[in-house]
C-alpha cells in the first residue's frame, strides 16, 4: 500500500510532528509513503530523511491552481491508495483538501481522499471535510467531539467519519532520573524556582500566552513569589510576548526557549503543563506527552480536551481566556500535593491504556487496509 500525506504548511507544530512519526511507522511496517508538502517545509525535509517519497511544490504559487501545480499534485496522488490531508485554514479561495479532490476527479484517480482533523472552526466550510461526493472519500477525526460535530452540524454521514485517537509515544515519554538530570542541564533556572510551569506551542494569538503571562504576574506578586514559567516554541508573536514580559516586570519569572524536537526534557524540568489556548484546538499532542511523563496538566476546556483531562483526576480544565480561573487552578493543583501525585499516576495510566501511539498507528493502518479492500 502507498499511504499519502498532504501537509500544506511550512509550520512544525504538533500535527506536523505526528505526520513525521506516522511516516516512520508506516515505512517500518513495509508500506510505501508519499508526502505532498511545500518546498523546504519542515515536514518535507524530515520525511525525506526518513525515506519517504517526497513531492514538493511552491507554497505561494499553488494557490493559483494552475496547470503546473495541478500536474504536480495529480502525479503524486496517482501513486497513493489513500491520501490523508490535514485540514488547514483556507488561503483566500484555496483549500488543500478541495484542490486535492479536484486533482483526483479531473484525472480519474482511484485515490481515496481522507481529510483529517481534530479542530473545529465554526467558519470552516463543509467541503473542507467532504470536498467532492463524487470521489471516494472519508474523514478521520482525532477526537469524539469533532466526530459528533461533523455529523450533527455538517450532516456528514456517520459511516464516513472515523474516530482514531492519535496517541503519544508512551515508551519515549517516560520519566527517568537520567533524563531529568539532563533536563536540568539544558534548562537552567534559579535554584529556588517553584512551581515551574511549562507552556509548549506556537507563539500565536490562539495559544493564549498573554493570558498566561497575566496569571503569572499575579501569582509572582502573591502566593508563589518563586513561580517560573518556561515558554517553548516559535511563531509570529514571539517578540510581542517578550516585550510584554518586560513591560510587566516579570522577566525573572519567565524564560523563553526555542522549539525542540526533544520535548521530553521540557517535561522532566516542569512541575505542571499549562495550555492556555483561546480557540482552535483538537486534542493537543502536548497534553498527551505531558501526561505520559507524569506531569499534571491545566488546560482550556475545548474540543477533545475533556476526553483526556478529567478534573481532579488527570488535571484541571478552565474556561478559555479566564485568567482568574487559571490562577485558581494553578494554586489548587500545587497546594494539594496528595492530589498532585495521584494525578501524575492517573495521567500515565490513561496514556498506557488508551493513548499509546504504537497502538493508534496500527489502528490507522488497519483502517486504510479496510477501506481499500
Amino acid at each position: 500500500m502507498n499511504i499519502g500525506f498532504i501537509e500544506d504548511t511550512c509550520l512544525r507544530g504538533g500535527t506536523q510532528i505526528w505526520v513525521t512519526e506516522a511516516n516512520r511507522y508506516f515505512l517500518e511496517q513495509g508500506e510505501k509513503v508519499t508526502i505532498l508538502s511545500p518546498r523546504d517545509s519542515w515536514v518535507a525535509d524530515e520525511c525525506q530523511r526518513a525515506g519517504a517519497n517526497v513531492v514538493t511544490y511552491d507554497y505561494d504559487e499553488v494557490v493559483s491552481e494552475d496547470a503546473e501545480n495541478r500536474n504536480i499534485w495529480a502525479k503524486a496522488l496517482k501513486e497513493c491508495d489513500v491520501a490523508i490531508c490535514t485540514v488547514h485554514p483556507p488561503r483566500d479561495t484555496f483549500h488543500c483538501s478541495i484542490f486535492a479532490a479536484k486533482c483526483i476527479k479531473d484525472n480519474n484517480l482511484e485515490t481515496i481522499l481522507i481529510p483529517k482533523t481534530g479542530t473545529i472552526v465554526p467558519e470552516y466550510k463543509r467541503e473542507f471535510y467532504l470536498p467532492d461526493e463524487s470521489i471516494r472519500s472519508t474523514v478521520i477525526t482525532i477526537t469524539d467531539f469533532t466526530r459528533e460535530y461533523l455529523i450533527e452540524t455538517y450532516k456528514i454521514p456517520a459511516e464516513m467519519v472515523e474516530l482514531i485517537y492519535q496517541g503519544t509515544e508512551v515508551d519515549r515519554f517516560t520519566h527517568s532520573e537520567k533524563a531529568k538530570k539532563e533536563a536540568y542541564r539544558r534548562y537552567v533556572l534559579s535554584v529556588d524556582a517553584s512551581p515551574v510551569l511549562g507552556c509548549v506551542g506556537m507563539y500565536e494569538e490562539r495559544k493564549g500566552q498573554t493570558i498566561l503571562l497575566e496569571t503569572i504576574s499575579r501569582l509572582a506578586n502573591g502566593v508563589f513569589p518563586n513561580i517560573h514559567l518556561i515558554l517553548v516554541g516559535e511563531g509570529p508573536d514571539e517578540q510581542m510576548l517578550k516585550d510584554k514580559v518586560k513591560s510587566m516586570g516579570i522577566g525573572e519569572h519567565v524564560t523563553f526557549f526555542p522549539f525542540t524536537s526533544e520535548p521530553e526534557y521540557i517535561f522532566e524540568r516542569i512541575d505542571m503543563l499549562v495550555l492556555s489556548s483561546l480557540f482552535k484546538e483538537g486534542l493537543p499532542n502536548v497534553l498527551l506527552e505531558a501526561m505520559s511523563m507524569q506531569v499534571p496538566v491545566i488546560s482550556s476546556e475545548m474540543a477533545g480536551v475533556p476526553e483526556i483531562v478529567k478534573n481532579g483526576e488527570t488535571g484541571y480544565m478552565v474556561e478559555p481566556g479566564n485568567s482568574l480561573q487559571l490562577e485558581k487552578m494553578i494554586v489548587k493543583l500545587w497546594s494539594d500535593q496528595a492530589v498532585y501525585e495521584k494525578m501524575r499516576e492517573n495521567g500515565r495510566k490513561l496514556m498506557e491504556n488508551k493513548f499509546d501511539k504504537q497502538l493508534q498507528f496500527s489502528e490507522f493502518l488497519s483502517y486504510f487496509h479496510r477501506i481499500t479492500q
